[in-house]
């Protein structure tokens, strides 16, 4: 009975998303309506959109995996990932509406007039984009594995069918439907179920969380010599979480949809009410599972406290109904989140990729839509290949990941160069190769050799507070070295950045 309820609530899901999809494509007739929705998304539906895809699968499963597993130092992942969003309403939100840019790199050659930066920029976008995309696709077949039994790759191969299906329909214009409309999917699931089980932990007197001190001591660390650095540790993680989301290209894009500078605003103060709301939950299943599940089986991973709670706190049909729930959002957290990731990647490789090369096979003449339709697949299609044979990590720590990355490479070009007018080509290059190099070369080091003892460990395990400071140094001292590498225009583009819609729309 369980098998089939849950399954009939992924393929429920996956059918709802299909169904938006379609009826996005009927809505998607030019260009603007594939990569930015034709700029006419409202500020509460966007923010509803930019939840649902955020919300990934790091979210749903991972955070109440690492909240019990590590106690509350694992509580700076939720409050990291929220402050995102604060950084990105006081530095660059209206900016980059008014940017009127599609993708990032288009941002980033319209301010620095450089061919060879948009190049860089599209790079570190797909790079990005791909490793946010390899734990959704690993998440959907560890849960549809665990809910059903189907083998792994099964769940992989449903976000990626739904993923390339809905993407290349409608692009941007179907996706943000289904991802306003997911975000209330999941948070459903997640909070119906958690209310369920708090009321039977409450009513049954329920056993308290079998935890250790260090579980309930803030920068207490894992034992051993991580404990010398918890507090490095955790600003690191938090520079990487809050500066990261700045430089994700799934959320960047999503501030191109939005009709002016002022809406691109007001969305982000809704997202940040979405986020606590949901974030609210995570908690409760990583406290509860302490208290009915103090040991995992051998094997279990602690991204499934979520889908193993109800079954430990009910029996029977209450029980299945809740799993069934839970699997449900899941898929959906990680079949929104792989569509953004997909839109904006999609984007990149059609604009960089495809659409030159169809060009130049045929003569100029192809369809637009045809190539964005063709990155959608290479998009999806690439990262599902990899995460067969990636070996798999928790989620929240593998999206972290993705994190580190953008914070050291497109956060000090967006925030310098939507404030700085001194910033040059040369500067914007340097840093982002080295940010790119630095934040990449720690994290391999890292995955292959494994984390050494000391402070070594530490900085290689959580490296984002010293590569993204050093990636802004170099890019302001190579800028201040360079200052015949300002872009001409650059006078132009800022008051452009900065000036109020209802003073140019006046003008």
């Amino acid at each position: 009975m369980s098998t089939v309820l849950s399954g009939s609530a992924v393929a429920f899901v996956c059918l709802l998303t299909l169904v938006l999809g379609v009826f996005g494509l009927r809505l998607s007739r030019r260009t603007s309506d594939f990569y930015v929705a034709g700029r006419t998304v409202s500020p509460a539906r966007n923010a509803a959109a930019i939840g649902g895809e955020y919300l990934s699968a790091a979210s749903f499963l991972g955070v109440a995996g690492l909240i019990y597993d590590q106690g509350v130092d694992a509580l700076w992942y939720p409050v990291g990932y929220t402050a995102g969003y604060v950084v990105l309403l006081v530095l660059v939100a209206a900016p980059l509406r008014r940017s009127g840019a599609y993708t990032l790199p288009d941002f980033a050659e319209a301010r620095l007039e450089s061919r060879f930066v948009r190049h860089l920029c599209s790079v570190l976008v797909v790079l990005i984009g791909w490793l946010y995309l390899v734990p959704q696709f690993q998440g959907a077949g560890f849960t549809l594995r665990m809910v059903t039994g189907a083998p792994p790759w099964l769940g992989a191969v449903v976000v990626l069918v739904v993923v390339v299906l809905s993407v290349a329909a409608g692009g941007m214009r179907s996706i943000t439907l289904v991802q306003a409309v997911q975000y209330w999917v999941k948070l459903t699931a997640l909070a119906v179920p958690a209310g369920v089980i708090l009321g039977v932990w409450w009513a049954t007197s329920g056993p308290m969380p079998a935890v250790t001190d260090s579980w309930t001591t803030p920068l207490a660390g894992t034992g051993g010599e991580g404990q010398a650095h918890s507090l490095y540790r955790t600003f690191s993680l938090i520079v990487a979480l809050a500066l990261g989301t700045t430089g994700l290209p799934h959320v960047v894009v999503r501030y191109y949809t939005n009709p002016d500078g002022a809406s691109a605003r007001q969305t982000t103060v809704r997202v940040l009410a979405l986020l606590a709301i949901f974030y609210v939950f995570t908690v409760v299943y990583g406290v509860l599972g302490r208290a009915y599940l103090p040991v995992l089986e051998g094997g279990m991973r602690a991204d499934a406290v979520v889908l193993r709670l109800p079954t430990e706190v009910l029996a029977g049909l209450p029980a299945d109904v809740l799993v069934a729930a839970l699997a449900g959002g899941a898929f959906a957290a990680f079949i929104s989140t792989s569509s953004g990731l997909a839109v904006a990647v999609t984007g990149v490789l059609n604009q960089d990729v495809v659409r030159p090369l169809l060009g130049h096979l045929s003569g100029g003449d192809h369809s637009e839509v045809t190539g964005f339709r063709m990155a959608a697949v290479v998009a999806v299609v690439v990262p599902f290949g990899v995460s067969r044979f990636f070996p798999e990590v928790p989620l929240a720590a593998f999206v972290t990941l993705a994190f580190v990355i953008a914070a050291s490479t497109f956060f000090p070009l967006l925030a310098l160069g939507v404030w700085w007018p001194r910033l040059t080509v040369q500067g914007a290059a340097a840093g982002l190769v080295t940010g790119a190099v630095l934040a990449t070369g720690a994290l391999v080091v890292t995955v292959m050799v494994g984390e050494p003892g000391g402070w070594p460990g530490a900085l290689l395990a959580h490296p984002a507070a010293w590569t993204v400071s050093l990636a802004a140094l170099t890019s302001v001292g190579v800028s201040l070295a360079t200052p015949h590498g300002i872009p001409r225009g650059t006078a132009r583009t800022l008051a452009r950045l900065h000036t109020p819609e209802a003073i140019t729309d006046a003008r």
